[in-house]
């Protein structure tokens, strides 16, 4: 059988396709650290085993009567009401004598219920035909309920694995008398009928969800003991008094404000009492904050939108000296330093000093082009242009080029060859007359 709560069938963690022995699938978990020790008499064996259902929204003790062994993951069959149950095993061994104290259950209580078999094929089948009509029946018996004009909410319906019980939970804040919704679940439906009424936060925890933390719901995985939480949790841990942020998914103030409660009330002890107002010289000062993380008071004057943080020991010492009926000059604030910036470390080029002037270059050439492009796009064509008129003029004027006669090359006319005289007559060498210039002599 694949994992309930995967949709590929298969579980995403352990990959044991079914047989997670850690249980990791489940709600409300509990490691049994004493699973590997050796069974000194088996007879004083706790013979009860706790079993879950609804993958761990709700937990019931049963009493194992036969010699058979389970381990944590087992699918038993148990005793139902009028018939039978299937659930998931998830405690076994010592650990349950210790839930049981828990709880306040008697381990050899003759009203505890027992476990019938190891869940079969057949126990499985109609387990899972049962599941499967819980979403269609919850859809179902909203609408009736709205019909009804009922003030209440239905979280959840739980089948029993035969089919013959139903488990209707719901939320409510005034009494609500649901004996006409019950006929009308009873007909429609053919199963016994039992209304559940729980509060918000076990509503959140059977939905399920991820807290502002980050993580999953501790009402969903591991807390089940819900106690009241008011905001007097919230001022003794200095935070601020905002509903939206201090308020879980179910509406109500978160549970993990009582976590570490008991550790600001232990460090609170040593802050004086009754240190609410101070006399100085200069007025009366009010408390307006402890800081308990670092021993300090913080005050404020009349007048004065200054705070001043005083040690435990100078409030002391102030309250001795009021009762003297002294009022002091000074309070003697502390000075609070702030947090020392860490200094940033300066660049250092490993490869030298490069010139980048060249790629700058080439970059502010290119950007210009582009933006004289961009400027010849976005310009308009001129009609009346020079180039325009040009274009225009030689267009009208007539193309005579071709009506023109062909003379031969260069047009000129072609009068046949030249009339060969024969050679040029000798005169012999030419005189000499002496030099050109007579001063040379």
């Amino acid at each position: 059988m694949g994992c309930g709560s995967c949709g590929t069938g298969t579980p995403n963690g352990c990959k044991s396709n079914g047989g997670c022995s850690t249980g990791g699938c489940n709600r409300l978990n509990v490691h049994d650290w004493l699973r590997d020790l050796p069974i000194d008499d088996a007879a004083t064996q706790c013979k009860v085993v706790e079993v879950s259902f609804k993958q761990g929204s709700r937990k019931e003790f049963f009493r194992n009567t036969s010699a058979q062994h389970f381990e944590k993951g087992d699918y038993v069959t148990v005793e139902g009401v009028n018939g039978f149950d299937l659930g998931e095993v998830s405690l076994t061994g010592e650990l349950v004598r210790i839930q049981l104290k828990k709880r306040g259950t008697d381990e050899f209580s003759p009203e505890m219920k027992k476990i019938l078999r190891p869940s079969n094929e057949r126990d499985l089948e109609t387990y899972h035909i049962s599941k499967s009509r819980e979403a269609a029946m919850l859809a179902r018996s909203r609408a009736a309920a709205r019909d009804l004009r009922l003030e209440m909410k239905l979280s959840e319906v739980e089948l029993q694995a035969d089919g013959k019980k139903g488990t209707f939970f719901y939320t409510a804040d005034d009494r609500i008398d649901f004996r006409e919704l019950i006929r009308t679940f009873a007909g429609e439906f053919k199963v016994k009928v039992e209304m559940r009424q729980i509060g918000i936060r076990q509503e959140a925890a059977k939905v399920g969800g991820i807290g502002s933390c980050g993580r999953e719901l501790c009402c969903s995985t591991w807390l089940h003991d819900f106690k009241s939480v008011n905001t007097t949790a919230a001022r003794y841990q200095n935070l601020s008094i905002n509903q939206t942020k201090l308020s879980g998914q179910c509406g109500r103030l978160k549970c993990c404000l009582n976590f570490e409660l008991d550790t600001y009330l232990d460090a609170l002890q040593g802050f004086p009492d009754y240190a609410d107002t101070l006399q100085t010289a200069m007025g009366q000062a009010f408390l307006i904050k402890k800081d308990i993380f670092k021993n300090l008071m913080w005050y404020t004057l009349p007048n004065n939108t200054k705070h001043f943080p005083l040690t435990i020991d100078r409030v002391i010492e102030i309250k001795k000296l009021n009762k003297q009926g002294i009022a002091v000059e000074e309070l003697e604030a502390v000075e609070i330093t702030g947090k020392n910036k860490e200094v940033e470390p300066e660049f250092v080029e490993l490869v030298g000093q490069i010139s980048l002037r060249s790629l700058e270059k080439n970059d502010r050439r290119r950007r210009d082009q582009q933006r004289n492009a961009n400027q010849n796009d976005r310009r308009p064509m001129q009609g009346n242009g020079p180039q325009q008129r040009n274009d225009q003029r030689n267009d009208q004027r007539p193309d005579n080029r071709n009506n023109r006669p062909n003379n031969g090359p260069n047009n000129r006319p072609n009068n046949g060859p030249r009339p060969n005289n024969g050679p040029r007559p000798n005169n012999g060498p030419r005189p000499n007359n002496g030099p050109a210039n007579p001063s040379a002599n």
